[in-house]
């Protein structure tokens, strides 16, 4: 691999991390919107991510993913999934949007899950950024060498 790959492949896990960061704004932003109807309720989004594989050069390079055949060369976001998982359901007759029972519907967001999931991303995408940055230090050292 060479060292301009690395580049490419940090930017598609800041691009990944990106998406992760704006669902999970998504995520918290609706967090308290409520619903007459189970089929209206805003349900918590999440990105599936897969990583980007790429056939092996014939050389005698050495990889993670030799015995397969493959190298990896980034990740990718395959789409964005609605968590399934049960809405809250709660008896508040009184409340302006509630059905004909009295039930309002709120979604299936847990709010400290989703600060936790951004710390994790925020901190996935600096470690991405760091990984840019020594890689042009390292690119920078070797126009050095020949002085």
């Amino acid at each position: 691999m060479s060292l301009s790959n690395v580049f490419n492949i940090a930017g598609t896990g800041m691009s990944a991390q990106t998406t992760r960061l704006n669902t999970i704004a998504s995520n918290i932003a609706n967090a308290e919107t409520v619903s007459s109807s189970v089929d209206e309720t805003y349900r918590a989004r999440h990105p599936v991510f897969a990583t980007m594989l790429n056939q092996a050069q014939q050389g005698g390079g050495t990889s993670l993913f030799e015995e397969q055949g493959e190298a990896g060369t980034g990740v990718q976001v395959l789409g964005i999934v609605e968590d399934q998982s049960n809405l809250e359901a709660r008896y508040e007759p009184n409340h302006p949007a509630a059905d004909k029972d009295g039930y309002v519907y709120y979604p299936n967001v847990n709010v400290v899950e989703e600060m936790a999931d951004m710390i994790s991303a925020s901190r996935s995408f600096q470690t991405n950024a760091e990984i840019m940055n020594t890689a042009k230090q390292m690119m920078n050292k070797v126009l050095t060498l020949g002085q």
